[in-house]
């Protein structure tokens, strides 16, 4: 079986990127774990990897920076779009965003952007909705005490090696520090 090609779509900005770096390490029909480098060069962060869970509408990243400590765990709210003819899957990113320190603290990001991709008209209502209570189900998870659950996939996968410098990306030389900028975020 030929693994398909990953997409992420996002509303804001309005772009459709081929994931073509990211490495699939594991794929079945509900997750799909992936290894990446940062598709820019950025400061805060270096390379991810990341557990599709595409029934449960969202990507959970552990993501580490240069020097392979852990940043946080970040979790995107998304809606999975396949399309078999064409042997890809698009991860349609529905804005919200979930970050998990160490220390425990839990982030939600981007409310502001959810309303204002509505209010232009970006996301149909329905999507909107759709992203809010995902990502209820998702805080309710991890105020609950099963987040541990859905890292576990990502655990596993780094503890049989496949974590470490992903792809050939992984290797490329930081633009950023020849520039004397660094891109946070």
């Amino acid at each position: 079986m030929e693994l398909p090609k990953l997409y992420r779509r996002r509303f804001i900005p309005e772009e459709l990127i081929y994931l073509k770096d990211d490495v699939i390490l594991h794929y079945e029909n509900n997750l799909i774990i992936t290894s990446w480098t940062t598709l820019k060069p950025r400061c805060d962060i270096a390379r991810g990897i990341s557990a599709y869970y595409t029934e449960e509408g969202f990507k959970i990243s552990k993501v580490y920076n240069k020097q392979e400590e852990l940043v946080y765990w970040y979790c995107d709210i998304i809606r999975t779009v396949r399309e078999p003819d064409e042997n890809q899957i698009i991860f349609e990113d529905l804005l919200l965003d979930i970050v998990l320190y160490d220390n425990g603290f839990v982030k939600v990001l981007d409310l502001g952007e959810l309303a204002s991709a509505r209010e232009q008209r970006l996301i149909s209502e329905e999507t909107a909705l759709l992203a809010l209570h995902t990502a209820d189900r998702l805080l309710a998870l991890i105020y609950n005490g099963h987040f541990s659950n859905y890292r576990l996939p990502i655990i596993k996968a780094e503890a049989a090696g496949a974590g470490q410098n992903p792809s050939p990306s992984a290797v490329r030389p930081d633009k950023s520090a020849e520039a004397g900028t660094c891109r946070p975020s």
